[in-house]
């Protein structure tokens, strides 16, 4: 699909930029940039979109995001209500690919980072022990008045190329020309469709949010997101089931309706499809591993083996 292009500003006299923000939700819109980005969320949650990835988002995450690679968070609907006093806040670090010049990250030294830069193209999402050095680092580079900022930032890239509990997210490298119409569609989707999972959403009813035909809805979808628009619903539901799990604040029957799926039986047919697992068996292994369970398997991946879903 065409996402925004953003464009991140450096500062003056700045080779790469990093920030904090504290904001009432991430920005929610389906956008890209040619720099290199390196997220830290420190209180946030909701479901993010890397790629052709859908997963869900918390507190403590941290993710390596390659250049051009669209992506977007969605901060849960509870952060949006005009009473909530609840907040999102990520330190976002951004870099461009050569800021170290063509030859450097191909000295034999630094064949681990150079490797990582490689991998990020697809994003990844990292955790572990040695993910806590990576979050320190990223404080101190805030913080930072003295020095050369440079030097930190290859420390913090080095941190992260020792990591190895990761996960790449998306199955597919994009390639895309900017489309400003076209990114708007497409965050109407998203958005009417993050609101609406809950509940039965027709092809008719999507396409009106589209404002195409519900033939060339179908089309259009599938050729942007190298999904249908069912398996897409379907990614949505059950990555609100899982968090729903993780959380166990309700029964799996309770959680099967608030996920959208009107059938208990459908939501155990297509949950352990999707995970390998069934719901009750994902909650309980989640609280014995400390392991991120949707990395154990294909869950929200975008190339999927899913029946369509009606």
């Amino acid at each position: 699909m065409k996402p925004q292009l953003l464009k991140v500003p450096k500062g003056l006299q700045k080779s790469f930029s990093i920030r904090q923000d504290v904001v009432l939700y991430f920005y929610n819109r389906w956008h890209y940039h040619p720099e290199i980005e390196l997220i830290h969320i420190e209180q946030g949650s909701g479901t993010q979109f890397v790629g052709d990835n859908i997963q869900s988002f918390q507190n403590g995450d941290l993710l390596l995001i390659g250049p051009n690679l669209p992506h977007y968070w969605r901060c849960d609907e509870k952060y949006f209500q005009r009473e909530s006093k609840l907040y999102a806040q990520a330190t976002v670090l951004h870099f461009s690919d050569d800021i170290f010049g063509k030859t450097f990250l191909d000295l034999p030294e630094n064949k681990a980072i150079s490797e990582l830069l490689y991998q990020a193209k697809w994003g990844m999402k990292l955790w572990g022990n040695g993910t806590e050095k990576v979050k320190e680092l990223l404080r101190e580079l805030l913080a930072q008045k003295n020095g050369n900022p440079v030097i930190s930032l290859l420390q913090i890239l080095e941190s992260l190329a020792q990591c190895k509990e990761l996960k790449l997210l998306s199955n597919s490298h994009y390639q895309h020309e900017y489309d400003p119409y076209d990114t708007d569609r497409i965050n109407h989707i998203y958005q009417y469709s993050i609101q609406n999972f809950q509940k039965k959403i027709s092809i008719e009813e999507i396409s009106e949010v589209a404002n195409i035909s519900p033939h060339s809805f179908c089309r259009y979808f599938k050729s942007r997101s190298r999904k249908t628009y069912s398996q897409f619903l379907l990614e949505l539901r059950i990555g609100h089931a899982c968090k729903l799990l993780v959380e166990a604040k309700l029964s799996v029957a309770q959680i099967c309706y608030e996920s959208g799926f009107h059938n208990f039986a459908n939501f155990n047919k297509y949950f352990k499809i999707h995970t390998g697992k069934s719901p009750l068996n994902y909650q309980k292994e989640y609280h014995i591993s400390p392991v991120p369970l949707e990395f154990e398997n294909a869950a929200f991946s975008g190339v999927s083996a899913l029946p369509i879903m009606q």
